[in-house]
């Protein structure tokens, strides 16, 4: 990694700019006292690099650390602008009205929201900082793409700084029914922070339609000529619904390789070789669901219409937000559940559930994906979850059942799936046992279509579908190549 030079001057001017709460690479401090960057490739980053390349563009975002003065660098190429936090900010704005606020909020109340004043005020004041990052950083005209909730004021922000920008918003998590939302204080404000974009994406039609809504109701914008319009301050704002996907293509590729077949093989056998292997993967998450899935695998234990000898659970589960209390009392919740049932169910050397609570590697994963032959995905509310589409793009074979929450933005696309209620225990409980018994044909003809869709609508695609509907112009062909 190096540095801008010159103060960073050189890296100012971008024509096309992402802004997310976080940097693609995270800066971390090590025991001795140094200071390392880290790759942390997801999705977006996947999505947005070659649109960045092709664009001369930038991102900007805070890198990880709280109170860390950077300068803008270069990282492979990727003109990088660091956001400051303080370690005040990240506990108010991030830690607190972000994810203690926001988060339980949009996601049905499925944890009780907190509404405190100042974390509200962290959160106007670190969208201010975004703001007056992205007018310098953007060149006159150009095109910024704002990412996710954190930044909800940014749109607005930005726009009266700089109202020259083409502005879009995309939020990577639900958006909530009307009546849940205008619990929020500070509803006006979110709304018309939002409006403050030319184009504002969901992951559903329903996500689109709440929003709509809710700008007509509790601001002064009006509807415009099409349903996938709002008029706001003379501006024509335009609403979508731009479901999100995985590189497919890329996934799959990986979970052919031999390392990848292999290590599935290996998997099984660590395993016992069991008749059949479940999976959960999930960020630990109080929204995952995954309470639901261990109590629907105790009760087919308990009623004998499985048996310990040949099923075997695996549950991965990535370390989240640990010093969030919600997530401290759910790691414990899980970790007294998992005990239990090992204690009943398990003999030794063959625990029936196994449960890691780490973060694996990509191709560790996609091997875990392959040796599967059910994966459970049950969140009580997801935008969209990706880790069922990542399950899909690593069966080429066609063999594995998904099993997946209704209250999923995925189950809108992926219908072949054996879709569940998260809420109903004895639902969750008699569709695990479908799929561990379903029969080879169906289970390749559900695949297969399932697979159709995953393939073809990429992470590609929705990054072009959504900045087409920006109006996003074509990058300017290099006479030098």
């Amino acid at each position: 990694m190096t540095d801008g030079g010159d103060g960073g001057k050189d890296l100012m001017g971008a024509e096309f700019v992402v802004v997310a709460n976080r940097l693609p690479v995270d800066l971390e401090r090590l025991p001795d006292g140094t200071q390392r960057w880290k790759h942390s490739p997801g999705g977006l980053v996947t999505a947005l690099e070659p649109m960045l390349r092709s664009r001369e563009g930038a991102w900007v975002g805070w890198p990880g650390l709280a109170d860390a003065d950077l300068d803008p660098l270069v990282e492979d190429g990727l003109k990088l602008h660091p956001v400051r936090l303080s370690a005040q900010d990240v506990e108010d704005y991030y830690e607190g009205f972000s994810n203690s606020t926001l988060w339980p909020l949009y996601h049905d109340v499925v944890a009780p929201p907190a509404y405190h004043r100042h974390w509200w005020q962290a959160y106007v004041r670190v969208n201010k900082r975004f703001a007056k990052v992205v007018a310098e950083v953007a060149a006159p005209g150009a095109t910024v793409w704002i990412q996710d909730y954190q930044l909800q004021l940014l749109p607005a922000e930005l726009r009266t700084l700089r109202p020259d920008l083409r502005i879009g918003f995309f939020l990577h998590i639900p958006f909530p029914p009307t009546e849940l939302f205008k619990q929020l204080p500070w509803r006006d404000r979110i709304i018309e922070g939002l409006l403050g974009a030319d184009l504002v994406g969901f992951h559903t039609p329903g996500g689109a339609r709440n929003f709509r809504q809710l700008a007509t109701n509790l601001t002064a914008a009006t509807p415009g000529h099409g349903r996938n319009q709002v008029v706001y301050g003379g501006r024509t704002v335009k609403v979508g619904a731009f479901p999100i996907s995985i590189d497919s293509a890329a996934l799959a590729e990986l979970s052919r390789s031999p390392q990848v077949q292999d290590r599935a093989r290996q998997i099984r056998a660590d395993l016992g070789d069991p008749e059949r292997v479940i999976l959960g993967v999930d960020r630990l998450d109080y929204t995952k669901g995954i309470n639901v899935r261990l109590l629907g695998l105790e009760e087919l234990l308990a009623e004998g219409r499985i048996d310990a000898e040949n099923v075997v659970m695996v549950q991965l589960a990535t370390p989240s937000r640990e010093r969030v209390e919600h997530y401290r009392r759910m790691r414990n919740d899980i970790e007294q559940s998992v005990g239990r049932i090992n204690g009943e169910y398990a003999r030794v050397g063959h625990p029936v559930l196994h449960y890691l609570h780490q973060s694996l590697p990509r191709d560790e994963l996609a091997a875990f994906f392959v040796a599967a032959d059910v994966m459970l995905v049950t969140p009580l509310r997801d935008g969209m979850n990706l880790v069922a589409k990542e399950y899909v793009a690593c069966r080429s074979d066609l063999g594995g059942v998904l099993v997946l929450s209704e209250f999923t933005g995925a189950a809108i696309e992926l219908k072949d799936a054996v879709l569940v209620n998260p809420h109903d225990t004895d639902g969750v409980k008699n569709a695990l046992y479908a799929a561990l018994t379903m029969s080879s044909d169906e289970g390749r003809r559900r695949m297969r279509a399932l697979r159709r869709q995953v393939m073809t609508h990429d992470v590609d695609r929705w990054a072009r579908s959504f900045l087409d509907a920006l109006g996003l112009p074509a990058p300017e062909e290099n006479p030098d190549g």
